[in-house]
């Protein structure tokens, strides 16, 4: 996919009525369905292409076309809108009130701008339209627009010289780009199935919506507790399974979803994932007879089996299991690079032979600096400037917020680490579209300062990956879009996802508790959540550690050689390695649920429907996937409505 011979302005009065739509539509659904059934990452994923169906068939029943550049705007818009900075203002008011988060001591060093204490909460009442939220609201606002402005520092000079100099391919690039206009791209009759399928995943999430997330919703707004027809989010099976498989975790989740998104991800991601599950099911209980899941008692529930597990074994055993994913990683990654350098090496070695190493740099600096006004660039200068303000700024409050921590820490953030890692993923990205990793960098450095205290790990240290933002700009370069249409966006769609994300975020909080038995997922894992956050924290409070007493160098280098044995044997026998990469979702780090039923739904889509249908069906899949993500939407905004109008009236009945 090469660029087009025009740039053009994608940002115009579509895209300001697709903000507000966004902001008082899409997020709200969004947000109700995370604390109701969880499961964000595909929904926000689907909402993407929602949002691009949606409009660009009004628009084809208003007799008018979307543009490639309206689309590409409607699609990132809809990225910015679903990052719902407020609902993070939901967690924080309940870890600062977790009965676990007070008993470990760490609720009274919470800094006040992140959220008021406990019983100044408990005293103003639920809603964040209190003095007492002011600093947090301002922090979170404050921290949300420096990072859009950033966005537009490092990651464009690194994307000017690696796509601009270097000219390298960006593989993945084109990829996304195409998506952004296939889904509209239904004139033609071979074309009419995208609609098809997405009205049949529509349909499907509006039953299966009703039932899951509809009736609990309608009967909990008028009733004392809600009605469920289906366990939300999951139906708690061990302390069953307990007795005769000791500290196994286990779940059933009755979601479509997962069940559809297991026929859209990669069929051997799954099988990993599901296997890791079934190594888990057999390991537990023969760590319980050995004593290395000791902590584990009969009875009891999911969640705490889970948290116990971690502390005594998974922990340690999950980061080297990551820190091998790493490993194997950039090993499947330097490969081909090092095979595409040589061959660029030899596309180029004529060219090279001709041309001294200035005239080599001289002709790559001006490539650098020459602007290229179509396009719509603007000089790396200000960009470089815009990066040196924002690290500055963010070096200046974490110093000013967090007093005592070593403030060299976060200029070596800055000046050192983040240009490096991040020119290695701009050139990873554009060689072979894959982006590099350290895991624990930022645990490590904290733990390492000898710096005592909570506050750090709310500090907005520079710590920032900006490879990856040079896709992003190469996406932009491939539709067409000029730079200035994706900062009028900005601008206008910013205002709305604050204005948005804050008050549907008070309202959710002032319709019911949150966590509680109208948020089912929320109430079920953010309890485990505050206890691994407390379990991190916890590596830089004073005193004893629960960290580093639940460290164990010996269970990390299991995980290490467990991860990197298992790519090697793959490797070795022919076999998909990216079964090793699914093992670490299904390792003991969280519900076995929605894997079973990602597993059940992989099975049906390949030995069923792909035998059906063909090829076609991996492209009906993400279609499908993305009208049932619609069609759940739907009913969430519906239960939305329903709650705060029964929030509303029921001053007026009693």
């Amino acid at each position: 996919m090469e660029p087009p011979e025009e740039f053009a302005d994608g940002f115009n009065w579509k895209a300001v009525l697709g903000a507000v739509f966004l902001g008082f539509i899409i997020m709200p659904g969004s947000m109700y369905l995370t604390l109701f059934i969880g499961n964000a990452g595909s929904i926000n994923t689907a909402a993407r292409w929602v949002m691009i169906i949606l409009f660009a068939e009004v628009a084809r029943r208003s007799f008018k076309d979307l543009k490639m550049q309206e689309i590409y705007i409607l699609y990132y818009m809809t990225g910015l809108a679903l990052a719902m900075p407020f609902q993070g203002l939901l967690w924080q008011q309940f870890f600062v009130q977790s009965d676990y988060v007070q008993a470990m001591g760490i609720a009274s060093e919470i800094p006040t701008w992140i959220a008021p204490t406990a019983v100044q909460i408990q005293e103003a009442g639920p809603g964040f339209f209190r003095m007492i939220w002011l600093a947090p609201i301002l922090f979170t606002s404050f921290s949300l627009v420096i990072w859009k402005i950033d966005h537009y520092g490092l990651g464009y000079v690194l994307y000017r010289l690696t796509s601009d100099v270097e000219e390298l391919p960006f593989p993945m690039a084109p990829v996304a780009a195409s998506g952004i206009t296939a889904l509209v791209n239904t004139k033609e009759d071979k074309e009419k199935w995208r609609w098809r399928c997405f009205s049949i995943g529509g349909v499907i999430g509006l039953v299966f919506g009703a039932v899951y997330i509809g009736f609990p919703a309608v009967t909990g707004a008028v009733l004392a507790k809600s009605i469920q027809l289906i366990p939300v989010p999951w139906l708690d099976l061990t302390p069953q399974v307990g007795h005769f498989l000791p500290a196994v975790a286990m779940n059933i989740t009755f979601d479509l979803g997962a069940f559809i998104w297991g026929m859209v991800m990669p069929f051997w991601a799954v099988v990993g994932g599901f296997l890791g599950v079934v190594i888990t099911i057999v390991a537990n209980p023969i760590l319980y007879q050995y004593k290395i899941l000791h902590s584990w008692e009969p009875g009891t529930d999911l969640i705490n089996t889970l948290f116990l597990n971690n502390i005594d074994f998974y922990l340690s055993f999950s980061i080297g299991l990551t820190v091998a994913i790493a490993l194997v990683s950039m090993g499947k990654i330097f490969g081909p690079v090092i095979d595409a350098l040589r061959a660029r090496g030899k596309n180029t070695a004529q060219d090279r032979s001709r041309q001294g190493l200035g005239q080599r740099m001289s002709r790559g600096w001006n490539k650098l600096v020459t602007d290229n006004v179509k396009r719509g660039d603007f000089s790396i200068f200000i960009a470089l400037g815009i990066y040196i303000l924002t690290s500055a700024t963010w070096i200046g409050v974490s110093i000013w917020l967090i007093p005592g921590f070593p403030w060299p820490y976060f200029v070596f953030y800055a000046v050192v680490y983040t240009p490096i890692i991040s020119y290695a993923t701009a050139k990873l990205e554009g060689l072979c579209g894959q982006a590099i990793e350290i895991p624990m960098i930022r645990e490590a450095t904290y733990i390492l300062s000898g710096y005592r205290g909570v506050k750090i790990w709310f500090a907005p240290a520079p710590l920032y990956n900006y490879g990856m933002a040079t896709v992003d700009f190469r996406i932009l370069e491939l539709t067409g879009t000029k730079i200035i249409s994706q900062i009028k966006a900005q601008i206008v769609t910013i205002p709305i996802i604050i204005v948005a994300s804050l008050v549907f975020s008070h309202l959710f909080w002032t319709m019911a508790p949150v966590p509680s038995e109208a948020y089912p997922f929320a109430q079920q894992m953010w309890d485990l959540q505050a206890k691994n956050t407390c379990l991190m924290f916890s590596a830089t409070s004073e005193g004893s550690s629960q960290f580093l007493e639940a460290w164990n160098w010996k269970y990390f280098n299991s995980g290490l050689l467990c991860g990197t044995g298992a790519f090697m044997f793959l490797s070795f026998l022919g076999l998909p390695t990216l079964l090793v990469f699914g093992l670490v979702r299904g390792l003991g780090q969280g519900t076995p649920g929605p894997l079973i039923f990602e597993m059940i739904g992989a099975l049906v889509g390949r030995f069923y429907f792909r035998r059906k249908f063909g090829d076609m069906w991996m492209k009906y899949t993400p279609v499908m996937m993305a009208g049932f993500a619609c069609g759940m939407g739907l009913i969430a905004m519906v239960a939305v409505g329903i709650g705060i109008l029964a929030k509303m009236i029921k001053p007026l009945i009693f």
